[in-house]
């Protein structure tokens, strides 16, 4: 009995090693070179491990992004010493770069790999992994709708990108961002501009006006605008006739039309003298980065500028980019073409790609048992799948829900002639005629109704009351709002209130009635004059040098 019991726990084991139970996550060390990141963080691997798998990283996968083999083996993962071994042992493979020759033909019939892919530029590699029979998974193809947000590896790495272009473009600036006055001089605060308001382009303009920056961003979706706007920037409008709406299904940007790019490209050349940074973002799918900072703009640009490209690994926007290498023109400015932003912040775009791997493999595995269960229904996992079944699975059907919605055109308000606009004003001034008369009739009817029963004394106070309220309120709330807020505006005229009335009560003969207009008088001019100091000095902070 004891030897059959040993017997079902062997084979128990066995069975968990095959994985229907217990999957093994692993992660090897990325082979790209400058490549620090790493697909799986100790922390990551923790969560992972609640959802029923075993994880496996090779040795020293994660040194370059901070995160040693001891701090994996305490959080349980099993540190393997060969990327041979790992690709052997592991039943799904997490990576960042997509695969070399050389590790796609590692994958075997069942296997899957989880990684950047970029089929639309490698069908070569999508053959391999179909030939080997694995399923491949391309981060890059998470389909842009809400639920996969927190899937979406490009945008948590474009994130990153955008943030470390405007710092390698500080590096490489020769000023401050911001505007500042000095002892030694004046120092006019820099103009950037971002085209492309995507993911990283709206991370670059939130770090620059953050750095004190004047900001202006342009893209080819008008829904963007007050998105842009919202963040401090200047949104970049052209005028162009023809309607112009760049949102692609996907939450991309579509190619556009060539009267539109001529356009876009004089406005540019516009701007081109008056801009110190100018950060290039745009991309659009399976398709090389299009010029939008052509050579004669880059000529415009004053000496110390700075053109930072993160198109560059897909040929760049600028034609002066050189991929993974800083040039400086013949005029002095600098085209910074390095495609290797998020690794040059390794920690904290590990992290990030780490949980977007642990979020795809939370919603392939939807019972948290270990076990992988592959559903092509899903929109978020068919639209991921490159190769599934011996199959290419790619290109996926096209999302259900689009990401940005098309901006629905505004209607422009209808001009008035100079007739009509007299005819409203006459009109407008009829009605508040009408309105004040009527309630000054009212009021007078409610005052002599009052005094015809009310004693002499109280008619004497009521009338004091009605006129602090009428003066004081229109003397105080017809001060310029440039120097007081609207909400201050309201405890100023109450407070005007307070003195008017207290201004007239204060030569009664009752000492006490004396004492407290005296103190009122006192307070309220305190919380108006204070006030109005205050406000000023609130409005000079918002002003730019």
């Amino acid at each position: 009995m004891l030897f059959s019991l040993n017997q079902f726990w062997s084979v128990s084991g066995q069975m968990r090693g095959t994985g229907e139970t217990g999957m093994k996550i692993g992660a090897p060390k990325e082979v790209a070179p400058g490549e620090n990141r790493v697909a799986m963080t100790p922390d990551s691997a923790g969560l992972l491990h609640k959802l029923g798998h075993e994880c496996l990283i090779e040795a020293g996968a994660g040194a370059a992004a901070g995160f040693t083999d001891a701090a994996y083996e305490a959080a349980g993962v099993k540190v393997v010493k060969t990327a041979a071994a790992l690709w052997k042992d592991a039943d799904v493979v997490a990576k960042v770069r997509q695969p070399t020759d050389a590790e796609a033909k590692k994958l075997r019939e069942g296997q899957t790999l989880i990684s950047f892919f970029y089929p639309a530029q490698n069908e070569k590699l999508l053959e391999a992994a179909k030939a080997q029979g694995a399923t491949a998974i391309a981060m890059d193809m998470v389909p842009r709708i809400s639920r996969a947000q927190k899937m979406d590896a490009l945008s948590s790495m474009a994130n990153i990108a955008g943030y470390r272009a405007v710092i390698e473009a500080g590096n490489n600036f020769g000023r401050f961002f911001t505007g500042q006055v000095t002892a030694a001089g004046k120092v006019p605060p820099a103009k950037v501009l971002v085209i492309g308001a995507g993911v990283a382009g709206l991370a670059a303009i939130g770090t620059a006006v953050s750095l004190g920056a004047i900001v202006y961003a342009f893209d080819v979706r008008p829904e963007v605008a007050e998105q842009i706007e919202s963040m401090g920037a200047e949104f970049v409008f052209l005028e162009f006739e023809a309607a112009q709406d760049g949102a692609a299904t996907g939450g991309y940007a579509a190619p556009s039309s060539p009267e539109f790019r001529e356009k876009q490209l004089a406005k540019f050349r516009e701007l081109a003298p008056e801009i110190d940074i100018v950060i290039t973002t745009a991309l659009i799918p399976g398709r090389p980065a299009p010029k939008l900072w052509l050579a004669d703009m880059v000529a415009a640009m004053k000496r110390g500028s700075v053109v930072v490209d993160l198109a560059a690994e897909r040929g760049g926007n600028c034609d002066l980019t050189v991929p993974d290498e800083k040039v400086v023109s013949d005029n002095g400015v600098t085209i910074i073409g390095y495609t290797d932003f998020p690794s040059r912040m390794a920690a904290q775009a590990s992290t990030l790609y780490s949980n977007n791997i642990r979020h795809m493999l939370t919603d392939l595995t939807p019972k948290k048992d270990g076990v992988i269960h592959h559903n092509m229904e899903d929109d978020v996992i068919r639209g991921a799948t490159v190769t599934h079944g011996g199959a290419v699975t790619w290109p996926p059907p096209p999302p259900k829900v689009q990401a940005i919605a098309a901006a629905k055109p505004k209607e422009k308000p209808k001009e008035l002639t100079p007739e009509e606009r007299r005819s409203r004003e006459l009109t407008l001034f009829r009605r508040q005629t009408r309105s004040q008369v009527g309630l000054l009739a009212v009021g007078t009817a409610l005052l002599l109704l009052v005094g015809a029963f009310a004693p002499s004394s109280f008619m004497s106070h009521f009338i004091v009351f009605a006129l602090a309220c009428f003066v004081g309120f229109q003397v105080i709330w017809n001060v310029s709002h440039s120097l007081h807020t609207p909400l201050m505006a309201i405890t100023n005229a109450i407070s005007g209130i307070i003195v008017l009335g207290a201004l007239l009560q204060i030569g009664s003969g009752n000492w006490l009635v004396v004492i407290l207009a005296a103190v009122s008088v006192l307070i309220a001019s305190i919380n108006i004059v204070g006030g109005f100091l205050v406000t000023r000095r609130m409005l000079a902070m918002f002003q730019k040098s």
